[in-house]
């Protein structure tokens, strides 16, 4: 079997563009007619032309009459000849992942299996999702808090985060105590609200200083958070680490990683205990697979990513329904991920059910794509 032609859907998204301003599809065509479909999740950067050019581009030298049963090889041929002194970038690595996660897909269907079945097989039967918590008038009345928490509650969710310490820029930056102990009065009309029975997440975006970030934990302890995401920008680990070793908080970060050797830093650091993938930006299924079995065994959990568009979210289910330290998963789809699926994705009371077809399990309907269609300027 050979690849024989490779194309995109760059599509739009709809307000309030969860997952970013627009998707970028990669579909793959075998010469036995076969396709693979896959996702570049980091349209929403920008420069969408350019993205699709350097697929184009990859598609000729390395794609077009590859085997995409050799995944690994197609992996490490383009990893090592595109990508700048074979370091990973924003820029190449969500590229390969889309192309990697579509080779999958057609790797399921000439073997008639989930992907899932192709790396150790199910691990579990339902896949535990967390929602978002608008943030909408909790400054001015945190007992607005507490009632959105009671309604995500109703409503089946067990998990949710919110980011209570916007903006993110300036970057890093310092966080007063005023805004600390307003910070905390929320949380506690949170559990006030719904006490142990909805696991709230620190949300952040890597905004804090490190000094913000140690207070910021020792205020918030006592409310028992499901996790402190991305304290301190993410590219200096040991300053990551410095404030994981202040809190008892579990340390979440991964979103912005890519590849095993940036996950690897974390880990051997002790700077997270939980890693957010992202299947579309760290280098495709088998990378986020090997970043898993790594983080196993450090007993380190997995939360993968999924601020993207239907095909990555997918491919992040796969992963996550045949990973033993698979904790949660992150879920925030808008109504045009199930418009863009033949068959959408079941999401019901919290909970997502990993498809039992083929591959990725999903079909990209190329009609809604076309109706939805991005034109980059």
């Amino acid at each position: 079997m050979k690849i024989v032609d490779v194309r995109t859907f760059l599509v739009r998204n709809v307000p309030p563009y969860h997952g970013g301003r627009c998707w970028l599809f990669v579909k793959l065509v075998t010469d036995e007619g076969i396709e693979g479909i896959g996702e570049w999740s980091t349209a929403h950067l920008g420069r969408e032309g350019a993205q699709v050019e350097l697929i184009k581009a990859l598609a000729e030298q390395f794609v077009i009459g590859a085997d995409p049963f050799a995944i690994e090889l197609l992996w490490q041929r383009i990893y090592a000849e595109q990508h700048d002194y074979r370091h990973p970038g924003l820029n190449s690595t969500p590229a390969l992942s889309a192309i990697e996660m579509a080779c999958w897909d057609i790797v399921g269907k000439a073997l008639n299996q989930p992907v899932y079945n192709l790396l150790g097989g199910k691990y579990h039967e339902k896949l535990r999702a967390y929602a978002y918590m608008p943030t909408r008038g909790i400054w001015e009345s945190p007992e607005v808090a507490g009632e959105i928490a009671a309604q995500l509650l109703e409503e089946g969710n067990s998990a949710c985060k919110l980011d209570p310490f916007m903006p993110i820029f300036p970057l890093p930056r310092d966080v007063p105590l005023k805004t600390i102990k307003h910070v905390a009065k929320i949380f506690r009309c949170i559990r006030d609200a719904v006490g142990d029975e909805l696991e709230i997440g620190i949300g952040t975006h890597g905004q804090l200083t490190t000094y913000s970030a140690i207070r910021i934990a020792k205020a918030l302890e006592e409310y028992d958070p499901f996790w402190f995401e991305e304290p301190v920008p993410p590219e200096n680990v040991d300053e990551m680490a410095r404030v994981a070793a202040h809190t008892s908080i579990p340390i979440a970060t991964g979103e912005r990683l890519l590849t095993k050797y940036e996950f690897v830093e974390v880990l051997q650091k002790q700077a997270a205990q939980i890693l957010q993938l992202d299947v579309g930006h760290c280098g495709g299924i088998l990378e986020s697979k090997k970043i898993a079995g790594m983080a196993e065994a450090h007993y380190a959990m997995i939360a993968p990513h999924m601020y993207c568009g239907p095909v990555a979210a997918a491919a992040a289910i796969q992963l996550a329904t045949c990973s033993p330290n698979f904790l949660i998963q992150e879920y925030n789809a808008t109504s045009l991920h199930g418009e863009l699926l033949v068959e959408p994705i079941q999401f019901e009371k919290g909970y997502i059910t990993p498809p039992t077809g083929p591959g990725l399990g999903v079909e990209l309907d190329e009609r809604a794509a076309a109706e939805h269609r991005f034109v980059p300027d």
